[in-house]
């Protein structure tokens, strides 16, 4: 099978899941939001390299982060900070080419975000500008075969709705082949801004940083509590999931958790003195989120995102990793076993399918998450908790089960039992880093 999944068809947004033609298609993203700016050629290739080898899909970065936009070369984007007048000869976007060589080399995506939020609403790309912007950009890298457009980036889509929406008609006008979708503010969606907006083929939310405790921090990212349209989820990112495909109704796009809780980010974002992130909230994020039915994860790792080098720290003692030591953190590697598992089994055949529980559901880091497709289901526990699911949960006679490691990607078999008994399992118990498990059931 090849490794450019553009080979097998064009990429579209079929209901709940992504597919190239029949075939579907895993969104494991990354945010490497910087980097176009941190990196070098070489560093990019490394970096690129690393996340193909672990099976990651989609690279989510940056055209122009900040103003001005400067490379690790520092070369500019543009002539004076215009966004109407790209610098063709800096080098500047001769190095985002690079990375778009070398990622379809290697079979990935780039998820393009022509802007990031900040740089609109400090006016530094005008509302006018938007047009001729995503026309180069268009331009540019509308043929690429590997190019997924997201605009926005951080922001609220009720804020400069003119730019956002200039930009997204455009790129969509332009590349009708391509996808766009919206990265939205923090603990938002994309379906609260554009429920409907005709360019918008899937959507994105930010579940965020903060913990179930942490709703007010007086930070410049909390909500506005004053809105009408208020609502906070904390830690609870399957909420953004249900409450998309509620909105939607019978017309659904895929949704997606596109910026969790990054893996060693202080919690909260703001208090250095707060815990860290660690591999196993990522892990929660993401199976919560896909168990409730979104179309695939994006991972974020602190130093990653931010393509963070230890070496040119002003503070020798601030806490971080270098970006390379990054790579080979454990939540990365929690991915690879993720995507794993779901291609594994017909996972466009599934939803969220709370109701096979024997018990009440419960809450918060109690949830058990449950997925029912053709033939099989998964149960999420993240505290190690007996799952107990209903008689009769799959057609047939018998059915099997296993536990699946989701740190280490280990299956280990559990039995069978007849199909009209209740299914009873507790995760294997010892001496294990992790205390979260998955179990699988399929028909025998």
């Amino acid at each position: 099978m090849t490794n450019k999944p553009w080979e097998r068809g064009l990429l579209e947004a079929k209901g709940h899941y992504f597919f190239h033609g029949d075939e579907p298609f895993f969104w494991l993203g990354d945010t490497a939001w910087l980097l176009f700016n941190r990196l070098d050629r070489e560093q990019i290739d490394l970096y690129l390299r690393n996340r193909a080898d672990k099976g990651y899909t989609v690279i989510q970065s940056v055209a122009a982060m900040r103003m001005p936009a400067v490379n690790r070369y520092g070369q500019e984007a543009f002539h004076d900070q215009d966004a109407t007048r790209p610098n063709l000869d800096s080098g500047y976007w001769q190095l985002i080419d690079h990375a778009f060589d070398t990622a379809c080399d290697l079979g990935l995506y780039i998820g393009l975000l022509p802007t990031w939020g900040g740089v609109v609403t400090r006016n530094w790309i005008k509302p006018e500008q938007a047009e001729p912007y995503a026309a180069f950009l268009a331009d540019r890298y509308g043929n690429r075969p590997n190019l997924i457009w997201i605009n926005g980036g951080d922001t609220r889509g009720n804020e400069h709705v003119d730019f956002w929406t200039t930009m997204g008609e455009a790129l969509k006008r332009r590349t009708p082949d391509k996808l766009v979708t919206f990265h939205p503010f923090g603990r938002t969606g994309s379906i609260d801004f554009f429920p409907d907006a005709p360019w918008l083929d899937f959507h994105m939310f930010q579940s965020g940083h903060r913990r179930y405790d942490q709703v007010r921090l007086n930070q410049w990212d909390d909500h506005h509590v004053n809105d009408p349209d208020y609502y906070w989820f904390g830690e609870d990112n399957w909420r953004y999931v249900t409450r998309a495909y509620e909105r939607m109704g019978d017309r659904p796009k895929p949704v997606l958790d596109a910026e969790p809780s990054y893996e060693q980010l202080p919690q909260g974002l703001h208090d250095a003195s707060q815990p860290r992130w660690q591999d196993h909230d990522v892990r929660r994020y993401a199976y919560w989120s896909m168990l409730a039915g979104a179309g695939g994860f994006t991972y974020g790792h602190c130093d990653l995102m931010r393509m963070y080098h230890k070496q040119e720290a002003a503070d020798p003692n601030e806490p971080g990793f270098d970006w390379q030591d990054a790579l080979s953190h454990p939540g990365s590697d929690s991915m690879t076993h993720l995507r794993r598992l779901f291609e594994s089994l017909p996972y466009p055949t599934g939803q969220a399918a709370q109701e096979l529980l024997a018990e009440p559901e419960k809450e918060r880091y109690e949830r058990i998450s449950v997925f029912r497709g053709d033939g099989f289901i998964l149960a999420y526990t993240y505290t190690g908790q007996t799952i107990r699911l209903k008689p009769n949960a799959l057609p047939g006679d018998r059915l099997d089960t296993w536990w699946f490691n989701p740190a280490s990607g280990v299956m280990n078999y559990a039995g069978s039992l007849p199909a009209d008994q209740t299914i009873v399992r507790q995760p294997p118990q010892g001496a294990f880093a992790n205390p979260d498990w998955v179990l699988v059931v399929k028909r025998s």
